[in-house]
């Protein structure tokens, strides 16, 4: 069996994964253009200090990987780490070794310590974000009803939207992954 660190090392970068993106790039490209990271922040100097290395498995047509991907390249462009991307739907043995609620959910982070084991997982979306699409999809009608698939879609279009435009969002997505990654890599250390 294919190891993570296996694929890892097969893996495209993510700035040229985003670059190839052929579906939701501008969107993806005017949060990166946009969003900085906090400054004199902890966990850059760390990641940047243990040369962490972090693989994303990841879509092109997903709205939580527009919203992620482009905060998870600025935090790997200041800590100076090497992050790689894998196709979900190319290989979907990684995908299914770490499901999310029995789901193939993406985009999922998935960060090595030296030796290549996988030490932690992020994903597919921030705490806070969930708990506001969770609401979001709880007003939807059920799935049996004439406009359930209309009202799904201005939900997504909806969320595509926000995604896009509010920065409240991606630092939720920054922080999310901050106290993720950041006490396994201190304990790590």
């Amino acid at each position: 069996m294919k190891t993570e660190i296996a694929y890892f090392d097969e893996a495209i970068s993510l700035s040229t994964y985003m670059d190839k993106m052929e579906v939701l790039k501008e969107n993806s490209f005017r949060i990166y253009e946009q969003f900085k990271c906090p400054e004199d922040d902890e966990f850059i100097d760390v990641l940047k200090e243990k040369k962490s290395r972090i693989l994303v498995i990841t879509e092109d047509w997903c709205g939580d990987a527009m919203l992620n991907n482009p905060i998870l390249r600025k935090i790997a462009e200041a800590a100076d780490l090497d992050v790689r991307a894998v196709y979900r739907d190319e290989d979907t043995h990684l995908i299914d070794r770490h499901l999310t609620n029995g789901g193939r959910s993406i985009p999922i982070y998935l960060l090595f310590d030296e030796q290549g084991n996988v030490i932690a997982k992020w994903g597919p979306r921030a705490t806070s974000l969930q708990q506001y699409v969770t609401a979001l999809q709880e007003t939807l009608p059920p799935k049996e009803a004439a406009d359930y698939e209309q009202k799904r879609q201005a939900l997504l279009d909806r969320l595509t939207t926000e995604y896009t435009a509010k920065p409240e969002h991606w630092l939720a997505v920054y922080e999310d992954i901050r106290q993720t990654f950041l006490p396994v890599i201190q304990k790590a250390s």
